[in-house]
Parts: structure tokens; C-alpha cells; sequence
């Protein structure tokens, strides 16, 4: 995207992909669309709003170069908020691009890749989570993400948004106004009023979050991370989970050495799966290598799933099998326990929602996991991890395990009323957050009405950065450059 955008401007763009197809469509908006339409046409009538005009389309030697039709949608009430002009002719390449060279010929300017819906924001038509729904839309993965990204532009997600700045609002005004006229006598930390309100719109923001999340699962993926020791059946499983043989398959301790990855969907749910390298002391700087990019995918991964060789009598218990993974994992909530080859053992193939393992809840990267032994872990804590029994060569529990990863992503919640969400709206919904958090602390602890205050007016800024009310102009051209040439 330009840095500067001279709204001014006629743009146009063709709206339909690349390519061969039946119909193109030529899109153009701003001021000189409709003189632009005309002069292309050859008429000096005056096309008639949202009607279908049959025309043949000219060049400045009377040529035909194609004929179709030209809909006419008059600012205000339009996408863009401006005038704007849809020809639609026939979808060959060369047609479509004599087509457009005599649009800008005739005075228009190519857009920039997301300018009209960046105009349609500009001119108040759309906000911004409303904006960027409509790129989610178009790059949506599976049909539940397409329907969480409709309710987005809908407004599902800005609505909630919305209460939430307005609850905001009205608690600032409550406060500065105590603030403002102490001889009122308005004894904000006394009457509970404002501590109350404080902490349901903290509660009220909590539950939007945990959606958005889901939100930007489902638009994203969830990252799995397949580890365990070597031969312990992760590639095994990688190729079970992607119905094909992505990895290569032996019975030599190592064979995979770097990360390997795969995207697949599972019931349209989409799901990035991470192979790597079995972790185990090793001399091989080859495989320290694949090592150590192994504990990184692991630390950024959404869930792990921890596989163990059901078959292998020292690997019945994590918890002296190996105290140092949960040693360097950061969080265990993510940890999915996979007891694997169970066509060796006779176990009944399934999932267990509490197995309880012996391992030490604070136990934090800050740890020498060199130094740490079996016997350094106490056993009097006990910590419930989810284990899922199958067998990957065979593909028992599999399945089981494709429905334990769609209830772990919350997908079966996003087809009754989510919407979709970025990455961006949730760094967005954590600061709003800490703000309100520092403002109870200096609430409760402090009883400072003034920095309360100034920390609602920082959670106020950063939930308006969602929806664009409140918005740096260089976040608005890094949003709107990843979108399509012609939306």
C-alpha cells in the first residue's frame, strides 16, 4: 500500500480472480466512475441506479472490445461509500485486460491491493474487525470458518466490542466525575459501585477473549506438535493423522532428523501438524540440530502431544521416564499424553480424560533439567493429564484422537455463534485487559481515583484499536496491504 492514499481518486481493479472463467468484473469507485462508465459505453444517459445495463464496451476507436453489463450503485449507498461501477463481461485474460487499460485510460488509477474495503472503512460503511472479516472470508479453510467470518461482518465481534468500550465509557465518566467534583461527595471506593462494575467488565471481556481465541483458531489452525523419544511412533502417526505417507517410516532410532509438516483438516477444521525429531542425548550434530528445533516448535505449539511406546515397560510411568520434559515445557496444560502401539499391549483403545501422573506444577524452564533425576520429583503432587491409547499402524484411536483435537480447539462451539478473530484483536484484548487489572490493583491497594482513571482510558484506546475507532495510520496500511487487489 502507497503511504499516502489519495481518496480523491477513481480506482479500479478487476474483482474476479486471475485466470479463465465465464464472467469478469471490472470494479471501479470514486468520483469520476459514472463519466468513466459512460465514455466506455458510448451513451449519454444516465444509467439508472442498481440496474443491469446491457451495453458493448468500446475503445477510443469505436471498437468493441467485449460486451456484458454495467451496474451503477451511487455513493452513498454503495460498498466503497463512493460512487462505484461494476462491468461485467466475459472472464478471458486478454478480455478482461483490454478491458481495464481502457478503464484507466479514461481517468481511473489502479488500486492498491484492499483499497476499496479500506475506503469502505474510511467512509464509516464498515469497521475494521468488519473489514478484515471480509480477507478472512475470502482465505476461509473450511465451512465453519467461512460462517464465523459472515457473523464478523455482520458485526458479531464488533458488537461485543462495542459493549464492552461503552461499559468502559460510562465507568470513566463515573469516576472522573468523582474526581472532578469531590464536593458532590460521590465516595467511589466506599459505595462498591465502581469495584463492581470494574470487575464485570473484566469478567465480560474474559468470555469475548476465550471466543476470539477460538476465532483465530478456526481461521488459522491449531498447531500440533508431535514429540516423544525416538522410534516412539510420531511419524508414524503424522502419516496416520494425514491419510498419506508423509513421513518416512523405520525401525532406526532417528530417522527424522528435522521438522517435517504437514496442514490437513479435520472435518474442516484446519490443523497443522509439526513431526520432529525424537529428543534423547545424542553425539550426531545432525541431530543435536533437529534437536533443538524440536524443543522450539514444541514451546510454540498450541497442543503437544507427548507419544510413548505403550510396549516399552519404562515408559509406563511419565513420570520417571522423563522429568525433564515437563521440566522445560512451559505450560502443561497443552500436553496430550499418546500411549501408542497398543496393538502390542491389548489396551483398549480411548481416551482418558484424567489420568494422574505424579509431576510437580511449578516446575519451570528456569530449571537445570541436566541436574534433574527421577527421584528429584515428589510424588505427593499430582497433576491430571489427558492420555489418548491407539494405535498408529493400525489406526485404532485415531479417529478418537481426531475428535479429542475438535473438542480441545472449542470447534464444536464455533458452528453455534463464533465469530472470527486475529491475532492482532487478541494482543488488543490483552492489553485492555492489563490496563483494567493495574486500574483494580490501584483501586483496591491505592485508593488512586486518578491513575484508575488514565488506566481506563488505556483499555478504552486499545479495545477501539479492534474496530478502528481508535487507530495508528500505519497499522491501517499493514492491515489493508495483505488484502486482494479489487476488495
Amino acid at each position: 500500500m502507497n503511504d499516502v492514499v489519495h481518496s480523491t481518486d477513481t480506482i479500479a481493479a478487476q474483482a474476479t480472480p486471475a485466470g479463465r472463467g465465464g464472467v469478469g468484473i471490472i470494479r471501479i469507485s470514486g468520483v469520476k466512475a459514472n463519466d468513466i462508465a459512460l465514455q466506455l459505453i458510448q451513451q449519454q444517459k444516465v444509467l439508472k441506479p442498481r440496474f443491469a445495463h446491457f451495453q458493448q464496451f468500446l475503445d477510443n476507436n469505436q471498437e468493441v472490445i467485449d460486451e456484458g453489463l454495467v451496474l451503477f450503485f451511487p455513493g452513498p449507498n454503495s460498498f466503497t461509500g463512493e460512487d462505484v461501477i461494476e462491468l461485467q463481461g466475459h472472464g478471458g485474460p486478454v478480455v478482461i485486460n483490454s478491458l481495464l487499460n481502457r478503464v484507466l485510460d479514461l481517468g481511473a488509477r489502479m488500486a492498491n491491493p484492499g483499497e476499496f474495503s479500506e475506503r469502505a472503512f474510511l467512509n464509516d460503511k464498515l469497521d475494521l474487525a468488519q473489514a478484515e472479516a471480509i480477507a478472512d472470508l475470502i482465505d476461509s479453510a473450511s465451512e465453519q470458518a467461512a460462517r464465523c467470518a459472515i457473523r464478523s461482518l455482520n458485526g458479531a465481534f464488533s458488537d461485543h466490542i462495542n459493549v464492552l468500550v461503552e461499559q468502559v465509557i460510562n465507568l470513566r465518566l463515573y469516576v472522573e466525575a468523582a474526581i472532578d467534583f469531590p464536593e458532590e461527595e460521590i465516595d467511589f471506593l466506599a459505595d462498591g459501585k465502581v469495584a463492581g462494575d470494574l470487575q464485570s467488565i473484566i469478567d465480560q471481556l474474559d468470555a469475548v477473549f476465550k471466543e476470539a481465541n477460538r476465532g483465530v483458531l478456526l481461521k488459522e489452525g491449531m498447531k500440533v506438535v508431535l514429540a516423544g523419544r525416538p522410534n516412539a511412533g510420531k511419524s508414524s502417526l503424522l502419516n496416520a493423522l494425514a491419510g498419506r505417507d508423509t513421513a518416512i517410516v523405520t525401525d532406526i532410532a532417528g530417522t527424522t532428523r528435522d521438522v517435517l509438516r504437514e496442514h490437513i483438516h479435520i472435518d474442516g477444521m484446519p490443523l497443522h501438524i509439526t513431526d520432529t525429531a525424537g529428543l534423547r542425548e545424542s553425539p550426531d550434530v545432525i541431530e543435536k540440530e533437529g534437536i533443538r528445533r524440536a524443543w522450539t516448535e514444541i514451546k510454540e505449539a498450541d497442543r503437544v502431544l507427548l507419544l510413548v511406546d505403550a510396549a516399552d515397560v519404562q515408559e509406563h510411568d511419565i513420570n520417571t521416564l522423563w522429568p525433564e520434559f515437563f521440566a522445560e515445557l512451559p505450560d502443561l496444560s497443552k500436553v496430550i499424553v499418546v500411549r501408542n502401539k497398543i496393538d502390542k499391549t491389548n489396551e483398549k483403545h480411548g481416551v482418558s480424560e484424567s489420568s494422574t501422573f505424579n509431576l510437580k506444577n511449578d516446575i519451570s524452564g528456569t530449571v537445570d533439567s541436566s541436574q534433574i533425576s527421577s527421584t528429584t520429583l515428589p510424588t505427593e503432587q499430582l497433576t491430571s493429564l489427558p492420555t489418548i491409547r491407539l494405535s498408529a499402524k493400525h489406526g485404532e484411536g485415531v479417529d478418537e484422537l481426531r475428535e479429542y483435537l475438535k473438542k480441545a480447539m472449542g470447534y464444536q462451539s464455533a458452528l453455534e455463534g463464533g465469530f472470527t478473530a486475529r491475532q492482532r484483536h487478541l494482543e488488543a484484548l490483552k492489553q485492555a485487559r492489563y490496563y483494567l487489572r493495574v486500574g483494580q490493583t490501584q483501586l483496591t491497594d491505592n485508593g488512586a481515583g486518578e491513575l484508575l482513571a488514565e488506566d481506563l482510558r488505556m483499555s478504552q484506546n486499545h479495545l477501539s484499536e479492534i474496530t478502528g475507532e481508535f487507530t495508528p495510520d500505519d497499522l491501517l496500511g499493514r492491515i489493508f496491504s495483505s488484502f486482494c487487489i479489487g476488495k
